[in-house]
């Protein structure tokens, strides 16, 4: 019965491969947030251009700072270049986990299929390890004739090739299983070595920030009183609206107060009443009510924090009201970065908000950045567009971007490059 163990040989070894393809292989176990398919393959696309565009980031910021001759534009740039490569590598995070994702789908659905198949060949299996065992002597002294087992040998010789045709297909899915485990595998390995990569980064940065604050404790005393009153403005203002009204009316005083002339000198001859008079009868510019007017919106702007948009700008909150930004929603712990260069009017806690940072920017543009669990800049600290501004929350974050130009909300999307 050499064709009947052939084909028991075969029935037994699918079955068995298809049971062993429900066991999940320990290799590939991992406490990793699944996602659903369509939403990990966006996320998917998503976090590879915001990998591709940080990276891109990280090597001009780095090569800035190669060219940079001043130390404190240098260490700037280098804490750019750096949260720049942090951002790639939480991207790249992400982008593990939504390939991760895709390959559990895959497997999943494949184990569905085979599933269907398993009961039927369960059953062939059984009845075949029957005949398998039952000796020839024995069937032919069974109540009947040998034309039954004659029969069922000829069965047997037709069913065989059909046999071999069904488990050609289950082989080529079971390898397709393996398959799918193994590129699971290298997605569980690439998230582990993108995870190091983040953390080495995250050490490099608070090393080079913890260098930064022991080269400015010099300043510590200017930016404690410009911090103080920065304090005392939050403490007037009713709402966030309030709040950047204040810094945007203080801001646009600053800059009437810069363009006013500076004192007049004293003529070098007052016996010469002709060029002193001349020197005292020249007319004063009359500063104007808005001396600089809204120029073009900072260079190179680009978005706090990478993530999903949770909330665009125009769109109706719950209170009825319309969202003056947009609000993103970063993986937790996420790299915050400034959104352009400007100077920072404030940084710290506020109502609801959690940390926020308010940033002055060239040509009456204001930029908010809310939703913080902590904030690496100080008031009246200067940043370049990129430069690590703190990070997201912990659990379920959400980072809110309002840009303003002369107090004016308007969408900070436009202006992305």
């Amino acid at each position: 019965m050499n064709r009947t163990t052939l084909s028991l040989t075969l029935a037994t070894g699918v079955a068995l491969a298809a049971l062993a393809l429900f066991v999940p292989t320990g290799s590939a176990q991992r406490d990793v947030g699944l996602l659903d398919p369509v939403e990990a393959q966006a996320q998917l696309e998503r976090a590879t251009r915001e990998s591709q565009r940080a990276e891109a980031r990280a090597q001009r910021f780095q090569r800035e700072s190669e060219q940079a001759i001043e130390a404190a534009d240098k260490a700037a740039r280098e804490a750019a270049a750096i949260a720049a490569q942090i951002q790639r590598a939480e991207a790249d995070i992400e982008a593990a986990r939504a390939r991760y994702s895709l390959v559990r789908a895959d497997r999943a659905a494949l184990s569905d299929r085979l599933a269907e198949r398993q009961q039927p060949l369960v059953r062939l299996t059984g009845a075949l390890q029957t005949t398998s065992r039952r000796p020839l002597a024995l069937s032919a002294l069974q109540p009947g004739s040998l034309k039954d087992l004659v029969y069922v040998r000829a069965v047997l010789d037709s069913a065989v090739p059909q046999i071999r045709d069904r488990t050609a297909a289950l082989r080529g899915e079971l390898e397709e299983g393996r398959r799918l485990e193994r590129q699971a595998v290298q997605a569980l390995e690439t998230l582990r070595a993108n995870e190091l990569d983040l953390q080495a980064r995250r050490e490099e940065l608070a090393q080079l920030e913890t260098r930064q604050r022991l080269a400015s404790r010099e300043a510590r005393s200017s930016a404690s009183r410009e911090n103080e009153r920065a304090l005392a403005l939050a403490e007037e203002a009713r709402d966030i609206d309030g709040l950047m009204g204040q810094f945007d009316a203080a801001a646009r005083l600053r800059r009437e107060l810069a363009v006013l002339p500076g004192p007049v000198l004293r003529p070098a001859n007052l016996g010469e009443n002709g060029s002193a008079s001349a020197a005292t009868s020249q007319p004063e510019p009359t500063p104007s009510a808005s001396p600089t007017t809204a120029a073009a919106p900072p260079s190179d702007f680009q978005l706090p924090v990478q993530g999903r948009t949770l909330a665009g700008f125009g769109e109706q909150r719950g209170s009825g009201l319309r969202n003056t930004g947009i609000q993103l929603a970063p993986a937790p712990g996420a790299q915050v970065v400034a959104p352009a260069a400007g100077r920072v009017a404030f940084a710290g806690p506020y109502r609801g908000y959690g940390r926020i940072v308010i940033i002055e920017h060239p040509g009456g543009w204001t930029s908010l950045v809310t939703g913080m669990a902590r904030v690496d800049v100080a008031v009246g600290g200067e940043v370049i567009g990129g430069s690590p501004l703190g990070v997201a929350g912990g659990e379920d974050p959400a980072i809110t971007l309002e840009l303003r130009r002369e107090g004016e909300a308007v969408n900070p999307l436009q202006f992305l490059g």
